[in-house]
């Protein structure tokens, strides 16, 4: 544990753990609390805003959310053993997002934990793992709020992530000395050598090109990348599962997406001579297959602050370090170019009309809507393709989507981004099977008044199985329909305005509806079970 100031007041655990939380500027924690965390909540403090979600993987989900929309460490509060058993799903989704969290969990006495009493979490530390940066149970109770501390610190280097504190229920009366306030640095520098290198090879090169990955918008270097990409004219694709926005889609050297699978990244990077990852890894597949860049003479730069993505890469030259030092001390030693580049993506054609809802058709009419400074939580994965096409995205922090395939994020995580920016409207696209993972969060989303839009996109079962299906080839796979389910019904029954669409003459009414309805609403539409092949 970190040294203490012996001659400071004694305090209680509970309170030199709020004081801290002050120290650093928490004013909201969420959290669905059990017996085990009562002493932690006694007496509640006016001054943090406790949030409740009504199931564990929904708080963590909106933890997540908040946390990748402000920029600063979440704070988690869970009940012990299965109280967090409910929530990994979401721990993990938040590990892969690299949203910076802190939960803590109760844990039964210290007395009864030898005999293995109920609630009681044996190895509790151990449970979480390996989706935590740092996790532990303080040997002394006294320890507690600088463990609190050091978990703050740990889960906001980089790569954020989450962290994990088990508290016994009966620590937070004990007597403590207060937690030392202290600066702890968060950006590391790259290597100006190899950085230097990379320069050098991409003045040289004939066709450079840029693939722009999640890490941009999360360091707020999205307006130093343009002026990168600018300075030498080059394209800029979207990486594979781009989490958020990689880069403006109205510009004219964004060149599009790039899909998860190794033969078709490959063919859209062969052309170049020299490819520069900038915030993404090298790169991220969903399917397997046989890449050719590996035999190719092109060369592959990577900046990234995360070790392990640049551990990972099969290929190229990683150069470790902050983006905010890295981008703008590569542009300053490229020459500026000479020449403009034309537009590189062709703006997205209205689809055909249809006398039923098509995803085309939807998107569109989505996309001809939302404001460029809406923040579009996305977890429709079947319709991720169709959304690139149809729905273009322009501002830095306006787009999230979950970086681990898991469902059970995008509800909450809409909420959790209404908290933590309530001057922006929210819109969540999201599936009928995905928003039956986490539907309680939107009892929050009423409870707290958010200006929240959740569009449900229903075509009766799981878009994302149906195209597996069909690209691998497998037949009467079951499990993959969804039958039975009235979404207004189950947004009323939590407090929610609600709609539902099924004619493709009463989308756009419906749409205008949901989306300039001020407050939680919710859109049910109805599309056709047709298959959307994802790659």
């Amino acid at each position: 544990m970190l040294s203490k100031n012996k001659n400071a007041p004694l305090q209680t655990v509970r309170e030199a753990t709020f004081d801290f939380l002050r120290s650093v500027e928490v004013d909201t924690i969420f959290g669905n609390p059990g017996s085990t965390e009562l002493a932690m909540l006694d007496r509640w403090p006016d001054d943090i805003h406790y949030v409740l979600g009504l199931q564990e993987a929904s708080v963590v989900g909106m933890a997540d959310g908040y946390a990748r929309a402000t920029g600063k460490a979440a704070f988690v509060n869970l009940h012990s053993a299965a109280g967090l058993g409910h929530s990994l799903g979401n721990v993990y989704t938040a590990f892969r997002n690299r949203a910076p969290m802190v939960i803590i969990t109760g844990q039964q006495s210290r007395e009864l934990l030898p005999n293995y009493p109920f609630l009681g979490a044996s190895n509790a530390v151990d449970f979480p793992k390996p989706y935590v940066k740092y996790s532990v149970e303080p040997a002394r109770p006294e320890d507690v709020p600088d463990a609190i501390a050091q978990a703050y610190r740990i889960a906001m280097q980089r790569p954020w992530g989450p962290t994990f504190v088990s508290v016994p229920a009966d620590d937070w009366a004990h007597m403590c000395t207060p937690v030392i306030p202290r600066l702890v640095s968060t950006d590391c520098a790259p290597d100006p050598e190899i950085l230097k290198n990379a320069a050098r090879t991409i003045k040289d090169a004939k066709q450079p090109a840029f693939v722009v990955g999640t890490e941009v918008d999360e360091e707020g270097v999205g307006e130093e990348m343009v002026r990168l990409a600018e300075r030498i004219g080059a394209p800029v694709y979207a990486a594979p599962f781009a989490a958020r926005i990689a880069f403006p889609e109205n510009h004219p050297l964004f060149a599009g997406f790039l899909p998860a699978a190794p033969e078709k990244v490959a063919q859209a990077l062969i052309q170049f001579d020299v490819v520069v990852a900038v915030g993404a890894p090298v790169f991220t597949y969903h399917v397997p297959g046989k890449s050719i860049l590996a035999e190719s003479d092109l060369s592959i730069f990577h900046l990234t602050v995360d070790l392990a993505t640049a551990a990972s890469a099969p290929l190229g030259t990683s150069i470790v370090g902050s983006l905010r030092f890295s981008v703008p001390q590569l542009a300053s030693q490229l020459p500026q170019a000479d020449h403009s580049c034309p537009t590189l993506r062709a703006p997205a054609r209205e689809p055909a009309r249809a006398s039923e809802i098509t995803p085309a058709i939807l998107l569109w009419e989505m996309g001809q809507r939302l404001s460029p400074k809406t923040v579009l939580v996305e977890e429709a994965p079947s319709l991720r393709p169709l959304m690139q096409e149809y729905v273009q995205l322009t501002e830095w922090g306006s787009f999230f989507t979950m970086a681990s395939g898991g469902l059970g994020y995008g509800l909450p995580a809409a909420v959790g981004h209404g908290l933590g920016k309530p001057d922006r409207k929210t819109v969540c696209l999201i599936g009928d099977g995905s928003f039956m993972y986490s539907p309680q969060a939107l009892w929050t989303a009423v409870q707290q008044d958010l200006d929240l839009t959740v569009i449900v996109v229903n075509n009766g079962g799981y878009g994302a199985m149906r195209s597996f299906s069909k690209v691998l080839q497998v037949r009467n796979v079951p499990g993959i329909e969804i039958d039975g389910l009235e979404f207004p019904s189950l947004a009323q029954g939590m407090g929610c305005r609600a709609r539902r669409v099924t004619e493709v003459e009463k989308l756009a009414a419906a749409l205008d509806e949901a989306l300039c309805t001020k407050g939680p609403f919710l859109l049910e539409v109805e599309i056709g079970s047709e298959v959307q092949l994802l790659y």
